[in-house]
């Protein structure tokens, strides 16, 4: 129940409650007046809308495009799936089933339109429209199977039109001018016309493939098996149509409800079955929370959720560029076992700031450096900068006579000092003029190397980095 109008209304009843002769917006009063023990649950939408996504996870094993009909609907767009698990009936029959068998009063439908679909499913429970059926289907249906709002559905009745035949019967310009343009788009999708395509609750993509099992498989090496046939037969569709994915999805489906997504990035647009079971291989040996087959799983599928078109140039014999791709495929592995935000790479940038001297960025994102490394020591000469910086730099004390190092509470004696290296800051950049900074590279009686540095016209110094 829930308030309603200022009144206290029983917002859903179960079918012992509608035997007894209650019904959806019945005063509370009332209702307790007609059944003395009435047990009453105040409405929860939050929690209603929560489970509604949960089922939704759960059908997502049957097509990978699922909408939500809030408050208690779900769209299914199994067009290219059922043949993965029989036919039309075998897929309604078993959602039904299943939700059934977990106290869920459930009905549904299969036509070409949602508001077709959703109609039937509500005063036709079960059935399945044929190609072109929709006109006929829905045409003995009462006019509430439209879910107009109360005021048009009222005037229908009114009017005489109780079906929904009976409303389509009326010419068009008829039921635009007295009962307006969405009310006759929707008696139009209704009988199979114009359909609006429903919104996923995952975005949608035209590149995937599922294995459906008889009985629900636990053996890891089965499910591995598995996923490199589906992937195998990914890989062809893709390569036929020019593209490589740069982002895939595994989906393990389990018997029980529950559904576990696995995925994997690339640099570089991949068709190639080997590359990608070997990211799905080291992407599975990283999990920290390893997967649990339960009781099986019953469907396995794979997407690749983002692709672009490949490149179809001659293959180049150049050792650097075969030694770059090579570096390429490492770092997809090093991302699937570590993540994409522990891999990264330093792109040079034209500065003379230090700390803007380079970009951190994913080494897979693609990110074309204005400018290149430029070498700054000869060889065997020992770095001049740390790799590595602080976001801000930290104060710092020295001392002369003997020369020490206060940093961080901690006094170190200073072994080795060199320097200056006067760095101009990018003034023609700056709406404050900043001063220049003399760096200064320090060696500990412990071997640690610091870059300190203080700005001319200023006492104080700073610790920017230390050397690895």
């Amino acid at each position: 129940m829930e308030k309603i109008q200022n009144a206290l209304r029983l917002s859903a009843v179960d079918h012992v409650a509608e035997e007894l002769g209650l019904h959806v917006s019945q005063p509370l009063a009332n209702a307790r007046a007609m059944v003395s023990e009435l047990e009453v649950i105040p409405a929860n939408h939050q929690a209603d809308a929560a489970l509604l996504v949960q089922l939704a996870d759960w059908c997502d094993r049957f097509t990978p495009v699922v909408a939500l009909d809030p408050p208690d609907g779900l769209f299914l767009n199994i067009a290219g799936t059922n043949h993965l698990f029989g036919d039309d009936r075998s897929i309604l029959e078993k959602v039904i089933h299943t939700f059934r068998s977990r106290s869920f009063a459930t009905q549904g439908a299969i036509a070409s339109t949602t508001v077709s679909a959703r109609a039937l499913a509500h005063y036709c429970d079960g059935c399945i429209v044929g190609e072109n059926g929709e006109a006929k289907a829905v045409s003995s249906l009462p006019v509430e199977a439209l879910q107009l709002d109360p005021v048009t559905t009222h005037a229908f009745r009114r009017a005489g039109l109780k079906t929904i035949g009976q409303a389509a019967s009326r010419k068009r310009n008829e039921i635009v001018s007295r009962f307006g343009v969405a009310t006759l788009a929707r008696i139009d999708e209704a009988l199979g016309q114009d359909g609006r395509p429903i919104t996923p609750r995952q975005p949608s993509t035209d590149y995937w493939k599922a294995k459906s099992f008889s009985e629900p498989v636990s053996t890891l090496d089965v499910i591995r098996t598995a996923l490199q046939s589906i992937t195998a037969s990914l890989c062809t569709v893709m390569e036929q149509e020019g593209v490589g994915a740069r982002r895939l999805e595994a989906s393990f489906h389990r018997s029980d409800g529950n559904t576990r997504r696995i995925a994997v990035e690339t640099g570089s647009p991949v068709c190639t079955a080997a590359i990608i079971d070997r990211l799905f291989h080291e992407r599975l040996a990283s999990l920290s929370d390893p997967l649990d087959p339960g009781l099986g799983y019953d469907v396995i599928r794979l997407a690749a959720t983002r692709v672009e078109r490949r490149d179809h140039a001659t293959r180049s014999l150049d050792m650097k560029a075969q030694a770059q791709m090579e570096i390429d495929l490492l770092a997809d592995r090093l991302v699937a076992r570590f993540g994409r935000e522990h891999v990264v790479r330093f792109h040079p940038q034209e500065t003379h700031a230090p700390e803007d001297a380079w970009l951190i960025a994913s080494v897979q994102d693609s990110h074309k450096a204005q400018v290149s490394w430029q070498a700054i020591r000869v060889l065997h000469e020992a770095p001049r900068r740390p790799l590595r910086m602080f976001t801000r730099p930290e104060p710092v004390e020295v001392a002369q006579d003997p020369l020490r190092l206060s940093w961080r509470k901690v006094s170190r004696p200073i072994t080795h000092w060199e320097g200056p290296e006067r760095i101009a800051m990018a003034w023609w950049q700056q709406r404050k003029q900043q001063a220049t900074r003399d760096y200064y590279r320090a060696e500990d009686e412990a071997g640690r190397r610091y870059w300190i540095y203080h700005s001319t016209g200023s006492s104080q110094w700073f610790l920017h980095g230390l050397f690895a």
